[in-house]
């Protein structure tokens, strides 16, 4: 990942949770014929001294093929997003852009044995079902012979996590005057994203006067 600014870096610890709790990504290798992607959920654990984040993937995937305990994969974590037009600003001559959060989690990724389906299974779907306000549902609660085929149709990779990069392009550069600019323009956007990183925006200068407070900024983002 190439850093703009060193102040958009996001330290490590903080990525590599940023990653665990958007849980879904972009997962990425490359072969002699290019490269090859695909959109995953994955859990991120703790094996040891190693940070392993946990995929699947239906086993006709190429990706399948590829992870063969020698190849790198890069998984591309993106948060959320706004493009900020160059009027929002208090000062003059600035420059249209995006704002964005986004991690890279990258490292050799190993094929799992088709016995530890049920565990990863179980494990996505716990993280995942915790975020919804519900009774939690898990596979026991499925047929078991339909959940044995459908385990059976999957492989479990293993990404050992060797580098993890992180960047919040969040106009931490720009002016007291420009920020608090952008961030009521963004706070009072159609997009629950735009309005997240409003929130976001605000924290990084709390001791500043915003037209939402931080009441009204939780109640845009709905």
């Amino acid at each position: 990942m190439h850093i703009l600014r060193p102040q958009f870096r996001i330290e490590q610890d903080r990525a590599l949770a940023f990653a665990a709790e958007r849980g879904f990504g972009a997962i990425v290798a490359a072969d002699e014929r290019g490269p090859c992607a695909s959109h995953v959920p994955f859990v991120v654990l703790r094996r040891d001294d190693s940070v392993i984040v946990q995929i699947h993937l239906t086993a006709k995937n190429p990706l399948v093929a590829l992870a063969d305990g020698n190849r790198r994969f890069l998984l591309i974590v993106s948060g959320d997003d706004a493009y900020v037009s160059n009027d929002w600003y208090a000062s003059r001559d600035n420059v249209s852009t995006w704002l964005y959060e986004a991690v890279h989690l990258s490292g050799v990724a190993h094929l799992r044995a088709l016995d530890e389906n049920r565990g990863h299974g179980d494990a996505l779907l716990a993280v995942s079902e915790a975020r919804l306000p519900k009774q939690p549902w898990d596979l026991a609660k499925m047929e078991p012979a339909k959940r044995e085929s459908m385990l059976a149709s999957i492989r479990v990779i293993d990404l050992v996590v060797e580098e993890i990069e992180g960047q919040s392009k969040l106009n931490q550069h720009k002016s007291d005057e420009d920020h608090v600019a952008v961030t009521n323009q963004l706070a009072r956007a159609e997009e629950t994203g735009s309005r997240r990183l409003a929130g976001r925006m605000r924290t990084l200068r709390p001791e500043l006067e915003y037209e939402f407070g931080k009441r009204g900024l939780e109640t845009a983002a709905g």
